[in-house]
């Protein structure tokens, strides 16, 4: 399994997510590419969801030639995709590869940039926008952002994900992640796992991630 602890958060180490991610990171990586690797990505961690959080159960097959027993994933009809616009399209577009059957939901949130971080590294988020699905408890919840920073997106984000619901399985998913945000988020909502493919070294005065890969909604979108 290629998903290590560490400290608060769940590290995906799969070789091919690091490829992907060396990818996504580099300034010559265009629109396109960039967007075509979130979605790879996502189908990556995906997969590496199926084989870390989820179990499975022996089943009888019956093969061309005789009976044997074979294993098949439970709860794959159980999963619900939240998508945090608008960064996390492709990443979702990849992640539903491996959950095909999987309810979305949608919430447009966004930190006020203009407001600039505060004394104790928040941004004000605005929510636009929300359209969950029905979420039971033997769901295996998702939520799934490219970057988590300062973690004010997200937090804000849960707390809309968990008011009306109160899943066993409860993830946090993204490519890139700072201190900081992994931090406010564990401190903030301890029944979620976080996950991501690498925990970076800091945000900048401007609450961006540094490495990071710049703003993933812009290089995806091509709003710059």
């Amino acid at each position: 399994m290629a998903i290590e602890r560490r400290g608060d958060a769940h590290l995906v180490t799969h070789a091919l997510a690091k490829h992907t991610l060396s990818d996504l990171r580099s300034v010559e990586t265009e629109q396109v590419a960039f967007r075509k690797g979130l979605v790879k990505l996502g189908r990556i961690c995906g997969y590496e969801i199926i084989d870390g959080a989820m179990s499975t159960e022996y089943v009888e097959v019956e093969t061309p030639l005789t009976d044997t027993m074979g294993e098949r994933v439970t709860g794959l009809d159980d999963v619900v995709i939240v998508n945090v616009l608008r960064a996390a399209t492709p990443f979702v577009e990849g992640l539903l590869k491996a959950f095909p059957h999987a309810k979305q939901g949608v919430i447009s949130a966004g930190r006020d940039e203009s407001a600039g971080m505060d004394e104790d590294g928040q941004f004000p988020i605005d929510v636009d926008y929300e359209k969950m699905p029905e979420i039971t408890a033997e769901d295996t919840v998702i939520v799934a952002d490219p970057m988590l920073a300062t973690g004010s997106t997200m937090t804000a984000v849960l707390e809309r994900v968990t008011a009306a619901s109160d899943p066993d399985n409860l993830l946090v998913l993204s490519a890139v992640s700072a201190p900081a945000g992994i931090t406010r988020v564990a401190e903030q909502f301890p029944e979620a796992d976080l996950l991501t493919v690498s925990i970076d070294d800091h945000l900048d005065d401007d609450g961006f991630i540094v490495p990071g890969l710049g703003d993933a909604g812009d290089r995806a979108f091509r709003t710059t």
